[in-house]
C-alpha cells in the first residue's frame, strides 16, 4: 500500500509540463554550453583564443546571437557565471535569449566526487542548497537544470550501489528543481569509453534508466515536467565490434521502450565524444529507426554543435559571422536528424 504523499499543485504541474513540452518543439534541441571555465579555458588556450571570464562571456555571445538559432534551439543550458553574463548592449543572457523564444537552463550539479569505496565511481554533489539556488535561478529567468551522474562500463562497474547512489540523487534533485519551477533535466551518463560490446551497453543503459525512473517515481517527481538526456547505445571506443548506425538506433530505442515511460515529453541524447557527423547520423538513425516511439528524440549536444563553429572563430576571432553561420548549419543538421530526415554528409563539417 502506498504511503502518504503530495503531489506538486496542478498549476505547477501544469507550467512544468508546458516548459518541457517547449524544449522539445518538433524540429528543435538543446545547446549545452555548460563548460566549467577550466575546461572551455584548456580548449581556448589550444586555439590560442585568451583565457578568462570576457573570452568566455564574447564566446557564448558569439553562439547565442547567431542569426536565427530560435529556428533549431529550444533552449540552451549554462554554467553558473554564464547566467549572469550579458550581452555588449548590456542585456542579461536569459533575458536576450528568452527575446528569441529560447529557454535558459543551468547546470544544477556541483560536480563528480569519489565514491568511497567504489574504485572508478563516482557521485554528484551540490544538493545541499539547491533548492535555494534554483529559487534564485528561477527569478533570474531560468526555467530548466540539469545534473549530471556519470557511470563508466568495465568488467566490474556501474556496481549497484553506485547505480542507486546517483539514481537517487539525480531524483531528489529533481523533485527540489520541480518545487522552484524549474523543469529537470536527468542525465546518467555513461561513457562510451571502454571495451565493450553494444549487447553490453544496450544491458548496462536498461539497467540505469530503469532505476532512474523507479527513482523519480518514488520521489513522486512529475515525469510531464522531465526531459531525460542520455548517451546512445553504442559499443566502446576501445571495442573492435562494428556496428551500423542502424543497429545501434535499434538498439537504442528497444531499450529506451523497455524502461522510459511514455508519459516523459522527451529524451535529449548528448554526443558523448562522438564527431559532429557521427552525431547527426546516429540521431537519424535513431528517429528512423522501428518500433513505437512515445517520445521527441533530439539533441542535446555541445561540442557536437560547436566544434567546427569553434575552429572557424580561433583561426581569425574575426570570423563572427562565419563561426556563426557555421555553428547554425550544425544545429539544422542536428534538426533534420531529430525528424529523420538528415542526409549524411550533406552538411560539412568543419572540426
Amino acid at each position: 500500500m502506498a504511503g502518504k504523499f503530495e503531489y506538486l499543485p496542478e498549476d505547477l504541474r501544469n507550467q512544468l509540463t508546458q516548459t518541457a513540452l517547449q524544449l522539445v518543439t518538433k524540429g528543435k534541441g538543446i545547446l549545452a554550453t555548460d563548460d566549467l571555465p577550466g575546461d572551455i579555458d584548456k580548449r581556448f588556450v589550444g586555439f590560442g583564443i585568451p583565457i578568462g571570464a570576457e573570452s568566455r562571456r564574447f564566446y557564448r555571445q558569439l553562439l547565442y546571437t547567431s542569426p536565427g538559432i530560435e529556428k533549431y534551439i529550444s533552449g540552451a543550458i549554462m554554467y553558473d557565471e554564464t547566467v549572469y553574463h550579458k550581452t555588449n548592449d548590456g542585456v542579461p543572457f536569459p533575458e536576450y535569449l528568452l527575446s528569441k523564444g529560447v529557454l535558459s537552463g543551468v547546470q544544477a550539479d556541483l560536480g563528480l566526487v569519489d565514491l568511497q569505496g567504489f574504485p572508478g565511481e563516482t557521485a554528484t554533489q551540490g544538493l545541499d542548497d539547491l533548492k535555494a539556488r534554483c529559487q534564485n535561478y528561477y527569478n533570474l529567468g531560468i526555467r530548466f537544470a540539469k545534473w549530471r551522474a556519470a557511470f563508466s562500463i568495465t568488467d566490474t562497474t556501474p556496481s549497484s550501489l553506485a547505480i542507486q547512489e546517483n539514481v537517487h540523487t539525480l531524483a531528489r534533485y529533481a523533485l527540489l528543481s520541480q518545487q522552484a519551477g524549474l523543469v529537470p533535466i536527468v542525465e546518467p551518463d555513461v561513457s562510451i569509453q571502454g571495451n565493450f560490446t553494444l549487447d553490453r551497453c544496450q544491458k548496462v543503459m536498461e539497467e540505469i534508466w530503469s532505476a532512474t525512473f523507479k527513482a523519480l517515481v518514488d520521489h513522486h517527481v512529475h515525469l510531464e515536467g522531465v526531459i531525460l538526456k542520455t548517451n546512445m547505445v553504442l559499443p566502446g571506443r576501445s571495442s573492435n565490434e562494428q556496428v551500423t548506425a542502424e543497429r545501434a538506433a535499434i538498439a537504442t530505442v528497444e531499450a529506451l521502450s523497455r524502461t522510459v515511460p511514455p508519459a516523459v515529453p522527451g529524451v535529449g541524447f548528448l554526443s558523448g565524444g562522438q564527431s559532429e557527423e557521427e552525431s547527426s547520423i546516429n540521431l537519424n538513425a535513431i528517429n528512423q529507426a522501428p518500433g513505437p516511439k512515445p517520445w521527441a528524440l533530439t539533441f542535446c549536444y555541445g561540442r557536437a554543435l560547436q566544434a567546427s563553429a569553434q575552429n572557424v572563430w580561433s583561426t581569425n576571432h574575426s570570423e563572427i559571422v562565419a563561426a556563426q553561420e557555421i555553428f547554425i548549419k550544425r544545429c539544422e543538421a542536428n534538426s533534420l536528424a531529430s525528424l529523420g530526415k538528415y542526409i549524411p554528409g550533406s552538411i560539412p563539417t568543419f572540426a
